[in-house]
């Protein structure tokens, strides 16, 4: 039986969301590059993707879902992931020469709240390949990318006038 867990999407939110491997299968290298591409497909058009981690069983990724102005809604969760999932899955089952379940069909999902640091949470998925012993600095991970992010304003340099 499928465990079905509760998705609370927030408007204007970023989400920490995860998804893992079909029965933790590890992704060989050519499936995580297929995956972190997959991910990164539709940020600017569905989503802000702030962050995405391809772990070798699971991903991490942090977004921001936009506005579909078409239908006068934010894009949900469940549209945003299913494309990712399911596109990411036909192209490394093909690459692969393999079938069946990529993903399982759950994924684990949370807001992050205003009183939370979006800054800390991107970290912490930053340092995921790092605690797991992949590699030695979240710099070294091939399957990682990040959106740039603004500098705090104490950062910016004024010229004199």
């Amino acid at each position: 039986m499928t465990r079905i867990l509760p998705h609370l999407q927030r408007d204007d939110t970023p989400h920490f969301v995860t998804f893992n491997t079909h029965g933790r299968w590890l992704l060989p290298l050519p499936a995580r590059t297929i995956a972190l591409d997959s991910c990164r497909h539709d940020h600017g058009r569905t989503m802000h993707l702030h962050i995405a981690v391809i772990m070798p069983d699971h991903v991490h990724l942090i977004f921001t879902p936009l506005v579909d102005y078409d239908r006068g809604r934010i894009y949900p969760l469940s549209q945003i992931l299913w494309a990712i999932k399911s596109a990411s899955a036909h192209r490394i089952n093909k690459v692969m020469e393999r079938l069946g379940a990529v993903w399982q069909e759950e994924y684990f999902d949370t807001a992050i709240r205003r009183s939370d640091s979006l800054d800390q949470k991107i970290e912490y998925v930053r340092q995921n390949p790092v605690r797991a012993g992949l590699v030695a600095t979240p710099e070294d991970y091939q399957w990682s990318w990040e959106a740039p992010r603004p500098r705090a304003a104490s950062a910016l340099k004024i010229p004199p006038q």
